[in-house]
């Protein structure tokens, strides 16, 4: 009777044992699972969570750049921004000086373009006061660098005319657009000779 009763103590003591050691490696399972989720066995790229949850890798290449609902993107604003800064740039400012045109490839002072000249002079001289600056444009032929080369050459040769029909040269200063900003966009000979010119801006 002794014996048996023994026996069944030590049964019952080692189920309870089995039990504890079964739950408690159950339960280390599980919070390892936990720490691990969004780490191991998940799929290059897919977002990682921490312990409370938060998803941070998908976030850091959208950041700044998600809208609203209805809205548009910060890159899609800038965009915007800039195409309108890019307008405002190329809008060429009105003169009340007609404008001075040069032959194909030539920053020489044509006859034509003396009688304009000089009324420009004449009104730097009744206004002391007037600053003007004087843009040299070219048309489309020729690459950029070039243009923008030959179009300062066209705006000085202006400012020395000027110079010598008395005009003091410290009124007037000068910039190259090159073949940046035509006034006509064709691409045929009238267009290119309305493109090369000197356009004055009163300051």
């Amino acid at each position: 009777m002794g014996k048996g009763r023994g026996w069944k103590i030590c049964l019952a003591i080692l189920a309870v044992c089995t039990m504890v050691f079964a739950f408690g490696c159950s339960k280390k399972q599980a919070v390892k699972s936990t720490d691990t989720s969004g780490t191991a066995g998940a799929p290059a790229g897919a977002p990682s969570q921490g312990k409370e949850g938060v998803v941070t890798e998908t976030l850091k290449p959208e950041a700044g750049t998600t809208a609203p609902s209805g809205g548009t993107s910060g890159t899609q604003v800038a965009s915007a921004a800039e195409a309108a800064a890019g307008i405002a740039a190329t809008e060429e400012k009105a003169s009340p000086f007609q404008d001075v045109h040069f032959d194909f490839d030539k920053s020489s002072i044509r006859d034509d373009a003396k009688q304009s000249l000089s009324a420009v002079a004449a009104y730097l001289k009744n206004n002391r006061n007037a600053r003007v600056q004087i843009e040299g444009h070219c048309d489309e032929r020729g690459t950029s660098e070039y243009n923008m080369a030959l179009g300062d050459r066209r705006a000085e040769s202006v400012r020395k005319y000027l110079a010598s029909l008395g005009v003091q040269t410290g009124v007037l200063s000068t910039v190259s657009y090159g073949k940046e900003k035509p006034l006509d966009p064709g691409h045929n000979e009238d267009a290119w000779a309305k493109n090369r010119r000197a356009h004055f801006v009163v300051k």
